[in-house]
Order: C-alpha cells, then structure tokens, then sequence
C-alpha cells in the first residue's frame, strides 16, 4: 500500500502563470495536493505554453518543456472567467478549494469579482494567495513585469558582472526561483493558522521584495557603513581566491572559494606544493588579497594543465571548496544526482516520456510522487464531474458555449 503523501487532501485553485507562481503550486501538488490549473483557452499561458524548448523542436501547445518543468502533478481544466456561466462555474470551485492562487496584475481579481475581499465573504477560510512582480499596492504595483524585471529591482543586475563592464544579470528569472520556497511556506504557515483558529487568511507576495533578501549584505553594509556594492566579477571580500578557473578543454572551468588558511594549505597541497605559494605575498589574507591578480593567474597556470574534475577531486580531498562548473550535459551524467534519483522520466500524453526534476527534498515517511504536466483541458471531465459533481448535461452546455473547452485560440 503506498504511503500517504504530506498535503494529501489540500485542494488548490492555481490561476498563477509562467514560472514562479505554477511552481509555487507544483510543490504542493508534488506532495500530494490535488491542484487544478484552471486556464482559459482565449487567455492562456502564451508565456509558458509556448515556450522552448519544444520536444523535437517542433512547437505546440502541449510541447513545451518550459511548461512541463513547473506543472507536474497538477490537474488542468479550462474555464472563460470572462463569460457570466464561467464566472457562476468558479464560485463553485472557491467552494471547493482550501487554497486559491493567482498571479494576474493586481486588480485584476476584483474587476472580475474574485479579489479576497469578495471571496473571503462567501468563504471565510479560504487561503488566498496574490503574487506578483512589485506586490499589491504602492505607485508600482500595477506596473506589468517579470522575473528579469524584479532581479533588476532587487539590485542583483547591478552586481552581476565584471567592473569595466556593463552588468552581467544572473540567467534567466532570477527572481522566478527564489521567491517560490518563501511563498510555499507562507501558504503552509497561513494553512496551520486556519487549522487552529478556523479562519483564512490573505498572503500578498512581491516577487521583487523576495529577491531582495540575497542581497541583504549588500543592502545592509550600504545602511551601516554608506558603501555603494559593485560589480567586482568572481571576487568577494571575505575570501581568496575565489573564482571559476580554465581546466583542459573547450570551455571547461572549476569554481575554487578560499576562506581561512586551513583551506588554503589545502589547496597548496592538491598543487603540489608549489614554492611560488610559499612566498611572503601568499602568507596570509591580506597577503593573498592585496597580491590577487597574481595569484589568480597562477592558480591558472595549474588548473589549465588538468580536467575540471581531477581538478575538483583533488581540491574536495583536501578540504577545499569547489566545484566543476558543470555543463546542462554534466548534470544528466552527474553521479551525486543520480544517486539521489533527482532527475526522473515521466510519461506525457503528447510528449512521451520526459526529463522532470524532483523535489529537492524527501521526506521519509511521505514521499513525492510527481505525475507528467497536462495538456491544455486534460482533465476537464473529471474536475467537472467528479471534483464539482456537475452532470453530463450541464457540462455539455457549458462545452457547446465554450465556457470550457480544450482547444486554445492560438495566435498564428
């Protein structure tokens, strides 16, 4: 018999879109939350339906893997929130639910008659989360934005990069990643309150105020000391070296970080014990960090003449923290994530079999089980008939007036 998972019997409404809210709600459907992705097939996820890679390079509403990666175990089912018989529909489904997300620009829920103001009255504890780039009030809060936009609010563009140049951002939605495990764990907090007081509770998340707690050094040496961070590449203040450094092969690299002299004597080791290290420049931190062009450049006369893994053998055998600088292509022949089964096969209906990455976390007592993405209205017969209870005349007339459907109105 298998076990029960952690959040078994949660029920979720999930109205977010692209990447950050879908996999708010994607840690939850992963243990055991049954999660309806409600879509709409006039306004869907252009952002994340339709986005590469595709498999087989062949584009299709069902055939993005960007969707796939932050829709596991979800349900879908398509409703026009626009049409009065949708609208009638999703009252149905708040009754239903514990949780309600939704990501859409602040707003936008009460001109549609759903903000928590509205549906908290008909359901008083229901969990409503709100999520979007700048929060929900304050002169940006209606700004339109993504992820790449709250990095850069954050102030994490300005520390990217190298001093002489333009910023380097961090790759991709920096700000799409971070704010999820923040968000999941105020819906469990919000979650434990209505289960001891019987009451729901609104959580209002900025994506841009997530991102901001990486940079808190920064901000915080700025409040005490009036010093402006910026960009200083690879580098920071409290260690030496550290860095990413060339290895034998085409653009091969291993990331080495110093922080105390036992580390150092380690790295001396691994290298044989070079006399250049022996020297008066490279007796100490300040030492090591007045001289560190030089010792860069000598670090690098060693780690070009070795693979980046003999690199990273040596370095972790003697106590030195670092790492290969591993490719998409390393991580699939990684051996500490396979040992850990991170990465798994998953059986798509139109994708096949497919690459999804568990949890970062087990649990032992209640482990994950994470099912393929849907396609678009895949289960819109069973949430309908089964999870609503509407009969199979109701949901014909709401299919023959496109309420629901499972065809989108694709731009092309």
């Amino acid at each position: 018999m298998a076990a029960k998972r952690a959040l078994e019997g949660l029920k979720v409404i999930d109205l977010t879109w692209v990447a950050a809210g879908p996999t708010i709600t994607t840690y939850l459907a992963d243990q055991g939350a049954t999660v309806i992705r409600l879509e709409s097939h006039t306004r869907f996820d252009v952002y994340s339906r339709l986005a590469s890679p595709f498999k087989d390079g062949t584009p299709g509403m069902d055939r993005s893997g960007f969707f796939t990666a932050h829709n596991a175990s979800k349900y879908s089912a398509t409703l026009d929130l626009a049409k009065p018989k949708g609208k009638e529909v999703f009252w149905k489904f708040i009754m239903w639910a514990d949780v309600l997300t939704e990501s859409m620009t602040p707003g936008t829920m009460k001109k549609l008659g759903f903000d928590y103001e509205s549906v908290s009255k008909v359901k008083p504890d229901i969990v409503y989360l709100s999520f979007s780039v700048y929060g929900q009030y304050g002169p940006w809060a209606s700004g339109p934005g993504f992820g790449q936009l709250a990095s850069s609010m954050a102030g994490l563009f300005h520390l990217g990069g190298w001093p002489d140049r333009a910023p380097a951002p961090p790759y991709g939605a920096y700000a799409d990643y971070v704010a999820p495990p923040f968000t999941a764990a105020a819906i469990l907090a919000a979650l434990d309150y209505r289960r001891r007081t019987g009451k729901g509770q609104y959580i209002g998340v900025a994506l841009a105020e997530s991102s901001l707690h990486f940079a808190a050094p920064v901000v915080m040496d700025y409040m005490i000391n009036g010093r402006v961070m910026n960009r200083n590449g690879n580098r920071i203040s409290r260690a030496v070296p550290h860095g990413a450094f060339p290895c034998q092969g085409d653009d091969r690299w291993c990331a080495i970080g110093i922080f105390n002299d036992d580390e150092w004597q380690g790295l001396c080791q691994a290298m044989g014990d070079p006399a250049w290290a022996k020297g008066p420049k490279f007796a100490d931190f300040l030492g090591r960090k007045k001289n560190e062009d030089e010792l860069e450049t000598l670090i690098t006369e060693w780690t070009s003449n070795h693979q980046a893994e003999e690199v990273a053998s040596r370095l972790q055998a003697a106590g030195v923290p670092c790492s290969v600088v591993e490719t998409t292509q390393d991580l699939f022949e990684d051996s500490q994530l396979k040992h850990r089964e991170h990465i798994r096969w998953l059986d798509h209906p139109v994708m096949g079999k497919h690459i999804h990455r568990r949890p970062a976390f087990k649990l032992s007592k209640t482990p994950d089980q994470s099912t393929a993405a849907p396609t678009l209205g895949q289960h819109n017969e069973y949430v309908y008939k089964e999870l609503l209870g509407l009969s199979d005349e109701e949901i014909a007339d709401l299919l023959a007036e496109r309420v629901i459907t499972t065809e989108a109105d694709l731009p092309w």
